[in-house]
């Protein structure tokens, strides 16, 4: 088994992944508790599929009785430049690194998968199941099971050899492989993370309220936002990524290897009145193959005209005005707001 694991990690490395550990099925005993908690305060707010799938979400052993090991795999999308810099541009659109190209969510299963079918090649007889980001599986504390890093102060996985730039994908299988020791916390007295967040999203460290945090709000989030939090949207229109930016340990940060992952030149800083000017069709054709495409034109331009009236920019009034009377209500609403912030730019 020594020599299958060994083996494995090569032929993980082959597939694309940086770093790859194992953990057992029940190597999360309090990853139960703390969902409840977390679920009981309120904090995943609208995504009420939580709460739906807890008893599996909080306990592998449940979801899948006949797995015997977790493998765990790291993926790099490092950003080859500062995100931070993009949210300067008022009168331009930000779109979190992970989103501005391919849908990973594909990418890293197909790697997943070649990975997966390696393995039962060499134990003819079992079993595997992969899961990337879908499924009620609670990849981070998994993970920091596995030895690949720990959840920071901004609840995100980091490591010391890789950042915080890096996807996660789970192997759960029927085969025994000895399992990593798990990896202890090493954010000190840091708070950056903390720090930096425009909305105040973390209670306390480690802790995260999804109620507050921008990509929740742009992503998951359904109607209006709260009229309070939407100046600390700034130009963000899917995702955030100040804590991830801020994390000091990100100068160990290991550079992407897929191309896929690669910022589309039509992704980095967008002119807003361009994106506010797009229908359902447009809208489409410009995400085909992206993860943005999954929130649809109307939460997407409510996004945009968020940013537009946070821009301080008069000229795009008008685009607001245009938009004043959307079918949909919450971009009709966000419009409205827009223009009377801009009143008086």
């Amino acid at each position: 088994m020594t020599d299958l694991k060994t083996a494995l990690q090569t032929e993980a490395r082959a597939a694309g992944f940086a770093r790859m550990g194992v953990c057992r099925p029940d190597a999360i005993p309090q990853a139960a508790g703390r969902l409840a908690e977390f679920v009981a305060k309120g904090r995943h707010g609208q995504m009420g599929w939580m709460a739906e799938r807890m008893h599996w979400r909080g306990d592998p052993t449940a979801l899948w009785p006949e797995a015997r090991s977790v493998i765990m795999l790291a993926e790099p999308y490092t950003p080859e430049s500062d995100p931070l810099e993009a949210i300067t541009r008022r009168d331009r659109a930000t779109i979190s690194v992970y989103a501005q190209n391919r849908d990973y969510h594909d990418l890293v299963k197909k790697r997943l998968k070649r990975v997966g079918r390696w393995l039962l090649d060499q134990a003819p007889g079992h079993e595997i199941k992969v899961f990337v980001d879908t499924a009620p599986v609670m990849e981070k504390p998994l993970a920091q099971a596995a030895g690949l890093g720990w959840q920071g102060k901004h609840t995100n996985l980091l490591a010391r050899d890789l950042g915080n730039w890096f996807f996660l994908g789970a192997i759960f299988t029927t085969v025994e492989i000895a399992p990593d020791p798990p990896e202890g916390e090493h954010c000190g007295s840091c708070t950056a993370c903390l720090d930096i967040c425009p909305t105040r999203a973390f209670p306390a460290p480690f802790q995260l309220d999804a109620r507050r945090c921008i990509s929740y709000l742009t992503i998951e989030h359904k109607g209006p936002v709260d009229p309070e939090l939407r100046p600390g949207l700034g130009n963000r229109i899917y995702g955030c990524d100040d804590c991830l930016a801020a994390c000091p340990w990100n100068k160990f940060a290991v550079e992407a290897t897929e191309m896929r992952y690669a910022a589309r030149p039509e992704f980095l800083s967008p002119r807003l009145e361009e994106l506010a000017g797009l229908d359902d069709a447009g809208f489409r054709a410009m995400f085909s193959g992206s993860p943005i495409k999954r929130i649809g034109r109307d939460r997407f331009v409510r996004n945009v005209l968020y940013a537009i009236g946070n821009s301080g920019e008069a000229r795009l009034r008008p685009v607001a005005q245009g938009l004043m009377n959307d079918p949909d209500p919450a971009v009709a609403d966000a419009a409205r707001w827009a223009v009377e912030r801009l009143q008086c730019a």
